[in-house]
């Protein structure tokens, strides 16, 4: 496999592979921090275990099924024609049809879609439903524009990629930029060019075959995930000091969901900069923020002169004293000095709401320093699984209830987590999350493949 031989060490073993997957993928930095954040666990457990070697599973699944890439032509509200690049980067499709958002952004790019859509490959077998990978895009930014500007270019966007969608082929969903109002615009769009009524997308609205706690799903099952953990190690969250960043719906319900166990979250942020507010976020706070953000699409700054705290502008929370850490933000927001100002002010535990948002170095310090820390693919994992649970639904031509739908992603949550426990346990009193989650995810992936054959 890729010259790696028995006799090497893992630091052989893992360099050996990134030099080759490098020069195959040259310049793709985010691809190649999502593959070596795999590889570091994966590569020395396939010397173990020939089967998956001698059908080369884990190179293979370095190079996506497919990757589309389009133009988006699109007018603007002065008449001007406007062009942006799309992609559809359809990963693995073995254990399911692809799934994973779309996101508009201006930092789209070919690399940071392969990461997510890795990762999504990972993070989908993790949840035990039966989905594959994907992940797509646009480097548009919805910022500042109106909403007739959105909907041409969801129109256009949906115009190409509908060829290549389907409920049993591949199933988009919202990330950034792309929330309730633009999945709306999409959906509408795929039903006008399919003439079909299929569950196509999920974070569709509740009045045409959404579910309930989509949106609150990826924060909830984040704080979940953390309680878990701590849980197993005797621990509670109640009465737990939170630092969040970001302030988008992970965010915002990761916040609800500590207020609603017994935790204080002291922290929001958004691109300008972040709150603290000492006395804690409680719900009255909380509601008020949701206005600012999904209403008034306002900044965290305001936040901060509603209620007397202080802003930090321009910088991050990691310096905030706290037993717990929630990223929710975006990837790579912590790195190595981030962690040790964590670590440094008494953090126990570290859960990823956002994708891949520390740094390797980051991720290097909290598992010497053996805290709790729960990896991107099985912490913020809720959200796709009630993706998967609302493509059920369509398929059924029914809808669950709030509760039960709460109900089934705790128990999506407590399986994740139970599969990271049985993979990861390195000793009686340290469980590296990291690994368990990344060898409970390939191994179905990879029973998947060995059994289809090459192909």
């Amino acid at each position: 496999m890729i010259g790696i031989t028995s006799k090497m060490s893992q630091s052989e073993i893992v360099e050996t592979f990134m030099n080759w997957l490098s020069q195959r993928n040259s310049g793709e930095t985010e691809f190649h921090q999502a593959v070596y954040e795999v590889g570091i666990n994966v590569l020395p457990f396939l010397l173990e275990h020939p089967e998956y070697t001698e059908t080369n599973i884990f190179a293979r699944l370095t190079e996506p099924d497919r990757i589309i890439i389009f133009r988006v032509a699109w007018q603007d509200d002065e008449g001007n024609i406007q062009v942006n690049r799309g992609y559809r980067v359809q990963h693995c499709n073995a254990i399911g049809p692809y799934k994973g958002g779309i996101r508009f952004h201006p930092s789209v790019n070919l690399s940071i879609l392969k990461f997510l859509a890795f990762e999504q490959t990972f993070k989908n077998s993790l949840t035990g439903l039966p989905m594959g990978g994907g992940k797509g895009g646009a480097d548009f930014d919805p910022k500042g524009k109106s909403d007739g500007e959105i909907m041409r270019f969801c129109q256009s966007f949906m115009t190409e990629l509908y060829r290549h969608i389907g409920p049993y082929t591949d199933v988009p969903a919202g990330d950034i930029g792309v929330g309730a109002r633009e999945v709306s615009y999409l959906f509408g769009q795929y039903k006008r060019l399919a003439n079909q009524f299929t569950g196509v997308l999920t974070g569709k609205g509740l009045a045409f075959g959404g579910s309930e706690i989509r949106v609150e799903a990826t924060g909830y099952g984040t704080v979940y995930m953390m309680e878990d953990m701590l849980k197993h190690r005797g621990d509670t969250i109640e009465g737990k000091t939170a630092v969040v960043s970001g302030s988008g719906n992970v965010a915002l319900y990761a916040v609800e969901k500590l207020i609603e166990l017994g935790a204080k979250p002291v922290t929001l942020s958004d691109s300008s900069g972040f709150v603290l507010d000492p006395a804690g976020i409680d719900s009255e706070k909380l509601a008020w923020v949701k206005e600012l953000k999904e209403e008034r699409r306002g900044r965290i700054s305001e936040y901060a002169q509603e209620f007397k705290v202080e802003f930090h502008p321009g910088k991050r929370p990691w310096g905030v004293p706290c037993q717990v850490a929630l990223p929710c933000a975006t990837q790579n927001e912590i790195g190595q000095a981030d962690a040790e100002a964590l670590l440094n002010n008494g953090c126990l535990g570290v859960a990823e709401g956002a994708n891949m948002p520390s740094e390797q170095d980051a991720i290097d310090a909290f598992q010497a320093a053996k805290i709790l820390f729960a990896p991107s693919k099985a912490a913020n994992a809720g959200g796709v699984a009630v993706s998967g649970l609302e493509m059920t639904q369509n398929s059924m031509r029914l809808s669950w209830s709030r509760d039960e739908l709460n109900r089934h992603l705790r128990e999506i949550m407590l399986d994740i987590h139970n599969r990271c426990v049985e993979h990861g346990s390195e000793s009686e009193n340290y469980v590296n999350y990291l690994k368990g989650a990344n060898i409970a995810g390939f191994i179905k992936v990879a029973d998947a493949m060995r059994a289809y054959g090459v192909m």
